[in-house]
């Protein structure tokens, strides 16, 4: 289907049927009155489908830029005639799509047509959406058939600049050896120099593939249309596999040279074997892994539900919806956060999103979908405050304005339903993915089921492996450079006592940072840190970071850390599903003192329990107990 409206959107040039323009030996041509008579063309064999040409079309409405260009503050109204430089076949497209949809003049790649569908789901009602996307799966498959997209082993063309590229690193591989035999490079300096150059030479095989393709041969047009496979498989198939991975998952330092077009060697194939063993291996130890950790998620927030529509809740958290970049003549750009899909999308504003003049472009307790963000850039909002489940004050579950909008139905979320074993399920799901990935690369570079030992750790709180120190407070750095340990020194800005850090292990790097010259480097004698700053590579343990900064910047750093292991691997799952699981992590507290209460100290109690009878106590005159979030 997605190679099918792919190839239907395709502009190609030079073919039948191509608008030219007048001269004086012949008329313009390739201008058409309407699409029926572009149809009619096409039919007589005349025109391709994917000819530039120019079309006059008054029942599809122009793009946003045109329509202002052309129709100016009163708008384009159907029936009201504009001229298209376009193709028949994105013609064709737009006719699929719901009456009033601005035209698309793009090729359909899958992440444009993935858009299109999210955004006909912001706009128009269930019954359409659904109507359109089924028009769009009839008009793939057509597409697809017409297209004769077919795979086949004359395709797969090996670049002829291969040997030449090949010859050139082989050279460069044989100087590094004959260094490695004069005792100039030891056995790790020597493996790590071999692996950089057959990296580079790799890329180099691809980059002379991709330019000795044409474009419309059929593998390049299933992996440039976003159908399946990638580049990566593509020169696996025709280039050269490249380097591969021994049973520990370190690099071999002598490359797969063949392609599977061209067959392995002996000693090719079985060095090829480790990676596609330890995939298969992976994938089934690495599944009951995935899966266990879901099923202590699920354990976790199985009574988290939506109890009540709103807590009445004033808190919330903070997001960024873009970064500000000072341009070349001092102008600032706003660019849009990549990750803005999974932190602010299906979110309720928590406070009014005000521009600079004043004016409300989003107000308190909106639904944030693409319509709203789109108006918050463009007032020039960088950052909102919306309701989240870290900061609902609903006794048992959450309340649905916290929670904000189901990502099943694009409707608010409803009372009653399970969000703890959805959010578990969003979790645990595309950790089995991760898994599964490292089948799929056989073993070429990392093994990226490295990043689920890392979500475990956090959701359990473990002190990480390679811990990381914070500051403790805001002050200035004295760095001492021992022989094996760094000593680090904060002296306070507000002239509290000194906090020293020592014995920090010169194996572990200092942190590099952004400095408040606004320039990144590695952290450094008199350097300026703020309280909870990592100051040497790693990660920061979670308790630490607890007793530093208090709950709700830990709960922050929980869901960051877990998002970054995810978003590594290109997984995209939205925060508030992380949120969910981090608040159970905090939900109960350690009692200090009973204070008038019957609790004991050192038993752990529910947080809402706890405050409940913390009120009570209160309002009876007695003496409130004393707890720590644990």
């Amino acid at each position: 289907m997605v190679t099918g409206l792919y190839y239907l959107t395709t502009e190609v040039d030079g073919d039948t049927g191509e608008y030219q323009p007048a001269a004086a030996d012949r008329p313009e041509t390739g201008v058409y009155s309407s699409p029926a008579e572009a149809i009619m063309a096409a039919d007589r064999g005349v025109l391709s489908v994917r000819a530039k040409i120019k079309v006059r079309l008054t029942q599809l409405r122009p793009s946003a830029e045109i329509e202002a260009e052309l129709f100016g503050t009163n708008g384009w109204h159907p029936g009201e005639p504009w001229i298209a430089d376009t193709t028949l076949g994105r013609v064709l497209f737009n006719e699929l799509l719901p009456p009033g949809y601005p035209f698309v003049n793009k090729q359909m790649h899958k992440k444009v047509q993935a858009s299109i569908i999210n955004d006909l789901a912001e706009r128009y009602p269930m019954i359409v959406v659904a109507q359109t996307v089924d028009k769009l799966k009839d008009a793939g498959f057509y597409w697809a058939t017409r297209s004769g997209v077919t795979v086949s082993m004359a395709d797969v063309l090996v670049p002829p600049r291969k040997k030449e590229i090949l010859d050139r690193y082989e050279d460069r591989a044989d100087k590094v050896e004959k260094q490695f035999q004069r005792g100039a490079l030891n056995h790790d300096e020597r493996n790590e120099a071999l692996v950089e150059i057959w990296k580079e030479a790799t890329d180099e095989v691809g980059q002379a593939l991709r330019e000795h393709y044409p474009s419309d041969n059929p593998i390049i047009t299933i992996v440039d249309s976003g159908a399946t496979g990638n580049f990566t498989q593509t020169r696996t198939l025709a280039g050269m596999k490249g380097l591969v991975t021994n049973p520990k998952g370190e690099f071999i330092p002598r490359p797969v040279k063949s392609s599977f077009r061209e067959g392995l060697t002996v000693l090719e194939y079985f060095i090829n074997t480790h990676g596609a063993r330890k995939g298969l291996a992976d994938t089934a130890l690495r599944t009951a892994d995935s899966g266990y950790l879901t099923r202590r998620l699920v354990d976790v927030s199985q009574d988290v539900i939506v109890r009540e529509h709103d807590c009445g809740t004033e808190r919330g958290i903070v997001v960024e919806l873009a970064e500000r970049q000072p341009g070349v003549d001092g102008q600032v750009t706003l660019i849009r956060d990549p990750y803005i899909e999974t932190s602010a999308y299906a979110r309720t504003l928590g406070i009014d999103a005000v521009d600079e003049a004043g004016n409300v472009v989003v107000a308190r307790g909106e639904d944030l979908g693409d319509p709203e963000i789109d108006a918050l850039l463009a007032a020039g909002i960088t950052q909102v405050k919306v309701r989240s489940v870290l900061t609902c004050t609903t006794g048992t579950g959450v309340c649905a304005t916290c929670y904000g909008r189901s990502m099943a139905t694009g409707k608010l979320v409803d009372i009653g339903e399970a969000v703890g074993i959805v959010a578990a399920q969003s979790i645990g799901e595309p950790g089995t993915q991760l898994t599964m990935r490292t089948f799929h690369q056989g073993g070429v570079g990392e093994d990226i089921t490295g990043g689920l030992p890392r979500v475990q750790e956090l959701f359990e709180a473990r002190v990480p492996r390679g811990k990381a120190p914070i500051a403790d407070v805001t002050g200035r750095v004295r760095l001492e450079d021992g022989e094996r340990f760094y000593k680090i020194t904060i002296v306070p800005d507000d002239g509290s006592e000194e906090v020293v850090y020592d014995k920090l292990s010169k194996r572990q790097r200092l942190r590099v940072f952004k400095h408040e010259d606004g320039s990144e480097r590695v952290l450094s004698d008199g350097d300026h840190v703020e309280v909870g700053q990592q100051l040497m590579e790693g990660s920061a343990d979670p308790h630490e970071v607890l007793r530093v900064q208090g709950p709700r910047e830990v709960q922050i750093h929980l869901v960051r850390e877990v998002q970054e292991v995810y978003r590594a691997q290109g997984v995209s799952i939205h925060d508030k599903h992380i949120e969910v699981i981090v608040r159970q992590m905090l939900r109960r507290v350690t009692i200090i003192d009973s204070g008038s209460t019957e609790f004991l100290p050192g038993s752990l109690i529910d947080r809402a329990e706890f405050e409940a009878e913390n009120r009570r106590v209160v309002a009876e005159g007695g003496e409130p107990p004393l707890a720590v979030r644990c």
